[in-house]
C-alpha cells in the first residue's frame, strides 16, 4: 500500500454504481492513499457496502450523502471536507470503472511537479467505444476550444482529472451551476479563464458492457440539454472576459503528454 498523502487525495463521486464500484475502489486503494468516495444518496446497497470497505481501510473514507444531488455536487461536498483538512489537490475519477487507476501516481506525480496547473486526461478510445459518446464529445469539445480560445482543453468531458481545489472551491462557490453533468466541461473552463495552466495527459478509456456491471446514468435528452444551456453560459461569458484573454501572456499555459 502506498503511504497516505497529506496534500493530494482520490475523489471517486458514486451514485448506483453496482458492483463495480467495489473493483474501482480497490484499484484505487492500490496506487493512492488517501481515497474518498462520495455516495450522491445511492440506493443500491454500495453505501452499505463501501461503509464496511472502510472498516477493513484506515485509508479510505466514505461520506454518504442522504439524497442524490448531481456529480459536481458530490465533488463540491467532498471539496469542502477535503479544503477544511488541508489537501491542496484531489484527483477526480467515476466509480464505473471507465477510468484508469493504474495512471493516478503519474497524474498525481505531474500535480505535485506543477501544483498550480490542472491535469486532465484526454481519453484514448478502443475500438468498440459507442460512437454516439465519441461524436459527442467531439461537439462539446468544439464549443471548449471557443470558450478558451485555442485547443488547451484536451477533452471536455473526460472527468479523470486533477484539480487544485482552492481555486475550483472558490469557482463552485460563487454559483449554483457545476452541479450535475455540467462539471467537468464547465469547471476546465473557468479553471482556465482563472489563469490556471492545463497539462494534457492521455489515458485509455473503458466503457463496461451491462454483462461486465457496466452502468451509465447519462440520460440523453436532460442531460444533453443541461450541456447546451451550459455552453451557451460560457460563450456569453466569454465575451467579456475575451480583451483580457487576447492580451498577450494573458492566456494560461497549456500542454500535452
Amino acid at each position: 500500500m502506498p503511504s497516505a498523502s497529506t496534500t493530494h487525495l482520490v475523489l471517486i463521486p458514486s451514485y448506483d454504481p453496482g458492483p463495480k464500484v467495489y473493483e474501482t475502489v480497490t484499484e484505487a486503494l492500490r496506487h493512492w492513499a488517501p481515497v474518498w468516495v462520495v455516495v450522491d444518496g445511492s440506493t443500491d446497497g454500495t453505501a452499505e457496502g463501501l461503509t464496511e470497505m472502510m472498516r477493513h481501510s484506515a485509508d479510505l473514507l466514505v461520506i454518504i450523502e442522504p439524497c442524490n444531488r448531481g456529480k459536481g455536487a458530490a465533488v463540491l461536498s467532498g471539496l469542502t471536507r477535503a479544503r477544511a483538512q488541508g489537501y491542496t489537490h484531489v484527483l477526480c475519477m467515476d466509480s464505473d470503472g471507465q477510468h484508469p487507476a493504474s495512471l493516478i501516481p503519474a497524474f498525481m506525480q505531474a500535480s505535485s511537479a506543477h501544483p498550480d496547473t490542472m491535469i486532465l486526461g484526454v481519453p484514448v478510445f478502443a475500438a468498440d467505444a459507442p460512437r454516439v459518446r465519441v461524436y459527442g464529445r467531439r461537439l462539446s469539445n468544439l464549443f471548449t476550444n471557443i470558450e478558451t480560445l485555442g485547443r488547451h482543453i484536451g477533452d471536455s468531458l473526460f472527468g479523470f482529472r486533477v484539480y487544485p481545489i482552492e481555486p475550483l472551491f472558490r469557482i463552485m462557490g460563487a454559483r449554483r451551476s457545476m452541479r450535475r453533468f455540467d462539471f467537468d466541461p464547465e469547471a476546465a473552463v473557468r479553471l482556465f479563464w482563472e489563469g490556471i495552466a492545463v497539462c494534457n495527459i492521455d489515458a485509455p478509456v473503458r466503457y463496461p458492457r451491462k454483462a461486465e456491471g457496466g452502468i451509465s446514468h447519462f440520460h440523453y435528452v436532460r442531460d444533453n440539454l443541461l450541456l447546451i444551456g451550459m455552453h451557451i453560459r460560457l460563450l456569453l461569458g466569454l465575451l467579456y472576459r475575451m480583451p483580457r484573454l487576447l492580451r498577450a501572456g494573458a492566456r494560461p499555459r497549456s500542454c500535452r503528454r
